[in-house]
C-alpha cells in the first residue's frame, strides 16, 4: 500500500477532459505520459521520475502526470498507440513529446526545460518561443500527416566526415544543401565519440571493416547539422526538358526558331540523401532521414534545439565624430539592446576604403571633406559636421559576411590540452573556447609520440627541460586544435594566462592555466607564440589541412 500510494503522489491520474484542462494550468514543467486503458502507465519510467523528482527537488515546476488516451478528446491521436507516449508542457504549452521508453532522452529533455525555468525564474534569460504542437483529430484523413508535420518539423540530420572537414570541403556541401532548396535549422561540429558513431552507424554494423570505421569517424572534427526542407520557396533545383511522348522534335520554321524554347521541369528534391547522392557528394556526407531517429539524433546532438533562436552578426563603423564623442555611450545603448559585441578595434581607413564605405554620397558636395573626415581620428570636430548618419551597419548578412571578413580577418593558431586535463576539464576548456569566439576549425585526440611532439615544440627540442615536457605528454592522449578567430594567437595566449600557474591565479585569475594548471610543466594547455610559428605546427600535425577561406586569402 505505501509504494502505491508513492506512485500516485508522484504522478497525478488525468483521465477526462475536464482534469486535462486544469492540468494545463500547471506552472513550470509537466511531464505527461499518456497511455492505453488496455496496458497502463509506462512503469519502466516511474524509477526515473521519482529519482528526478528527489534531484532536482523542484516541487513548484516539476510535475509528473499520467494522460489515458481513451477518456480525454485532446488525446484522441494516440489511442491504440502500441508504444509510450511522453508529452512535455511548459506553462500549459505541449512543446515536444518523445516516443518509446527511452529514459537517456527523456532524463535529458527534463534536465534541460527545468534548467530554462531556472534560469527564466533568475532573470538569466529570456522564456523561449515554443512552438506549440498541435494535435489532429485521427479520424480525419490527413490526421497521420498532419501530426507529423506539428511534431517532427521533417527534419533530416547530416553529418559531413572529418575526411570532408580537413580537406575543406564543408562550405561547399553546404552551399550545395542550402542551393537546393532545403534550410540548414542548426548546426555543430565535434569530434563523436565512440558511442555516437556506433548508435548513428547501427545499420552496418554488420560490415567487416566497421571498427576501422569507428576509429576514422572518432579521430576528428565531424559537422552535425539540422535540415529541412524550405517550404517557402521553389529551389533551384535540377532542370529536365519535358518530351512525354519522346516524339522527334518537329521542324520549326526560320521565323520560329527564336520563339521555340524547350519546357523545363524543376524537380524538387524531397530526400536529402538522394540530392547528395546525384551530386557525388554522399561518400562526405552520411544522412538520418527516418524520423524516430531523427528525433533521437537531435536530442543527443541539439538538446536545446526546440528553443534555439538563430544568431546573426553584422558589422558597425562608428564615424570619427560619434567616436570621439559618444563612443561610451553607444556601446552602452549597443549593449543594453541586447547586443553582443564580439570583437573592436580601432583603425584609421584608408581612402579607399573610406570611399567604399560612403560610396553612398559620393555625388554630394560635401563627398571630398567627408572622406578626409573618415580618414583621420585626431581630426577637431567643433566646426564641422556633415549632414549623414554617424553609425554605418551592413545592409544584408551577405554583406555582413564580407564586411567582418575585410576588417577581421580570421587568423589560425594552434592549441593543445594535455594529457592530465580531466574530460570534465577538457568539456570546460571547450565552453571557455567557444564563449571567447574561436571556432574550433580542426580537431583531433592524440598520443604525443617524440616525433609527434617535436613538430609543436620544435623551438625547445634542445633544452634540458624537454625531456620532462615529452614525459608529460606521455601520459595519455592530448587533444591538438586548429583556433580560428581575428588576432588568434595572440587572443589565445592571453585565455591560456601565464605559464606558472600560481602567476596566473594572481595576474590572471580567470584564464585556463589559473583554472585547472598544476605546474609549470602540466599547466594544462599550451599555444603557438607567434603567426610564423602557428602557420609551421599547424601545417606539420595537420598535413591535410585546408582551411575553408582560402580561396578568398
Amino acid at each position: 500500500m505505501a509504494g502505491k500510494k508513492r506512485e500516485i503522489q508522484l504522478q497525478a491520474v488525468i483521465n477526462n477532459q475536464s482534469l486535462w484542462d486544469e492540468m494545463l494550468q500547471n506552472k513550470g514543467l509537466t511531464v505527461i505520459d499518456v497511455y492505453q486503458a488496455w496496458c497502463g502507465p509506462c512503469k519502466a519510467m516511474q524509477t526515473l521520475f521519482r529519482k528526478l523528482k528527489t534531484e532536482l527537488n523542484e516541487d513548484e515546476i516539476l510535475h509528473f502526470v499520467v494522460a489515458e488516451a481513451n477518456s480525454i478528446a485532446t488525446l484522441q491521436p494516440f489511442r491504440d498507440n502500441c508504444e509510450p507516449i511522453f508529452l512535455f508542457s511548459v506553462n500549459g504549452k505541449i512543446v515536444t513529446k518523445i516516443e518509446g521508453a527511452n529514459a537517456p532522452l527523456v532524463n535529458q529533455k527534463i534536465i534541460n526545460l527545468i534548467n530554462e525555468e531556472r534560469k527564466i525564474a533568475a532573470g538569466e534569460m529570456v522564456r523561449p518561443q515554443y512552438h506549440e504542437i498541435t494535435f489532429v483529430d485521427s479520424d480525419t484523413e490527413d490526421a497521420g500527416e498532419a501530426f507529423n508535420e506539428n511534431v517532427d518539423q521533417l527534419y533530416s540530420i547530416a553529418i559531413i566526415k572529418p575526411e570532408a572537414v580537413i580537406t575543406g570541403k564543408t562550405i561547399k556541401i553546404k552551399e550545395k544543401i542550402i542551393s537546393a532548396g532545403f534550410v540548414i535549422q542548426a548546426e555543430d561540429k565535434r569530434v563523436l565519440t565512440e558511442n555516437q558513431v556506433r548508435d548513428f552507424y547501427s545499420q552496418i554494423a554488420d560490415e567487416p571493416d566497421f571498427e576501422d570505421f569507428v576509429t576514422l569517424m572518432t579521430t576528428g572534427i565531424s559537422y552535425i547539422l539540422v535540415v529541412s526542407q524550405d517550404n517557402k520557396q521553389e529551389p533551384p533545383c535540377e532542370e529536365t526538358v519535358s518530351n512525354p511522348e519522346n516524339k522527334e522534335p518537329k521542324e520549326t520554321s526560320e521565323d520560329q526558331h527564336e520563339m521555340a524554347t524547350p519546357t523545363v521541369m524543376r524537380k524538387k528534391w524531397d530526400s536529402l540523401q538522394e540530392y547528395l547522392e546525384r551530386q557525388n557528394i554522399s561518400q562526405f556526407c552520411d544522412v538520418e532521414e527516418n524520423t524516430t531517429n531523427v528525433n533521437k539524433f537531435i536530442d543527443i546532438f541539439f538538446p536545446d534545439f526546440k528553443s534555439i533562436s538563430k544568431l546573426e552578426k553584422t558589422l558597425a563603423l562608428l564615424r570619427p565624430d560619434l567616436f570621439q564623442e559618444k563612443k561610451e555611450d553607444v556601446f552602452n545603448i549597443i549593449q543594453d539592446e541586447g547586443f553582443k559585441i564580439l570583437m573592436q578595434r580601432e583603425i584609421v581607413l584608408s581612402e579607399e576604403e573610406a570611399k567604399t564605405l560612403c560610396k553612398e554620397y559620393e555625388n554630394e558636395d560635401y563627398f571630398g571633406n567627408l572622406i578626409e573626415n573618415m580618414t583621420s581620428l585626431c581630426i577637431q570636430f567643433a566646426t564641422k559636421s556633415f549632414p549623414i548618419n554617424q553609425l554605418y551597419g551592413s545592409d544584408s548578412l551577405e554583406a555582413a559576411e564580407m564586411e567582418i571578413q575585410y576588417f577581421f580577418p580570421p587568423q589560425n593558431t594552434l592549441a593543445l590540452i594535455k594529457p592530465h586535463a580531466t574530460h570534465e576539464q577538457r568539456e570546460e576548456i571547450f565552453s571557455i573556447i567557444k564563449e571567447a569566439g574561436f571556432d574550433i576549425t580542426q580537431m583531433k585526440e592524440i598520443l604525443l609520440t617524440k616525433e609527434q611532439a617535436d613538430k609543436i615544440y620544435f623551438k625547445i627540442t634542445n633544452k634540458d627541460f624537454y625531456k620532462d615536457v615529452l614525459e608529460i605528454l606521455s601520459e595519455g592522449p592530448s587533444v591538438v586544435m586548429i583556433l580560428t578567430k581575428w588576432n588568434a594567437v595572440s587572443e589565445w595566449r592571453r585565455l591560456m594566462g601565464p605559464t606558472d600557474p600560481e602567476e596566473a591565479k594572481l595576474l590572471s585569475p580567470d584564464s585556463i592555466r589559473a583554472k585547472f594548471g598544476i605546474t609549470v610543466l602540466k599547466n594544462c594547455v599550451h599555444g603557438s607564440s607567434n603567426i610564423q610559428e602557428a602557420m609551421e605546427t599547424i601545417n606539420r600535425i595537420f598535413e591535410e589541412f585546408v582551411p575553408e577561406n582560402s580561396e578568398e586569402h
